[in-house]
């Protein structure tokens, strides 16, 4: 059985570490270079640096910072934000990135998902998924930011970019973002019933209840393979180790995190 990780996020704008609830009141969390440090000194699995601000207003991915961050870690690192085209996901891989993620230019050209995979594999495409629940039941799809909706249903939208070749879907729940409540366990659960490939929870950790029952495999749980966590590490609300040591005493298969000094 893989080990279910724990995954820090960076959200990225104007060259700081910012955090918002629901996509909007974004405030100053730190410099990014300094908290992805932390987080993989830390024992975090993974890190996502996210430009969460690239697609709304047009440009590239901040190329020279993702190459700062990822000289600084020693753990996988996912870039996501503005990516468009086969030449700016092999700058990001270049610049020291792991994996790409993709979300709105997705949306635009599914195809650059397959174009991904085949040039560099499955491995290394990441689909990021914006959902807000609908009246009426399911989620759809937003992009841009959370700041336009696409019509497309989320769970489909899922099944067709892992077709594509997507290695891997990054779910945020729009609805939970930077709330503090919990995941929605029910779309979590839906699209990793939908999906072959790993699903990473994402949008409302509020405790260290909420992380395990997104990464439970049971019939309430939301089946993720892994948890995106920002607000509760950043603010210092918990520890990457104190998340762990617990998981690893509900009998999560957790990596152990690493010993302070």
């Amino acid at each position: 059985m893989a080990c279910k990780r724990i995954i820090p996020c960076l959200d990225v704008a104007g060259g700081r570490v910012v955090k918002g609830v629901n996509f909007v009141g974004l405030r100053d969390a730190g410099d990014p270079v300094e908290l992805a440090c932390r987080y993989s000194a830390a024992g975090a699995d993974e890190l996502v640096f996210l430009d969460i601000a690239a697609s709304h207003q047009g440009r590239a991915t901040l190329v020279e910072l993702v190459r700062r961050t990822a000289e600084a870690v020693t753990i996988p690192f996912t870039v996501g934000g503005g990516i468009s085209s086969v030449e700016a996901i092999t700058e990001l891989l270049r610049a020291g990135a792991d994996k790409v993620s993709l979300n709105s230019s997705a949306v635009r050209d599914p195809a650059l998902v397959g174009r991904g995979a085949e040039r560099f594999g499955c491995q290394c495409i990441v689909v990021a998924i914006d959902a807000r629940r609908r009246e009426g039941g399911g989620w759809d799809v937003h992009v841009k930011g959370g700041r336009e909706n696409t019509g497309l249903d989320a769970v489909a939208w899922a099944r067709q970019v892992v077709g594509l070749g997507a290695g891997e879907i990054l779910l945020t729940s729009m609805d939970g973002d930077g709330t503090q409540a919990g995941y929605d366990l029910a779309l979590t659960r839906a699209v990793a019933a939908a999906v072959e490939v790993p699903v990473i929870a994402s949008g409302g950790a509020g405790c260290i209840d909420h992380i395990a029952a997104a990464l439970d495999g049971g019939p309430g749980g939301g089946h993720a393979a892994a948890a995106l966590l920002a607000s509760l590490l950043h603010d210092g609300v918990l520890s990457v180790e104190q998340i762990k040591t617990d998981l690893l005493a509900r009998g999560l298969s957790i990596r152990p995190p690493q010993p302070a000094f």
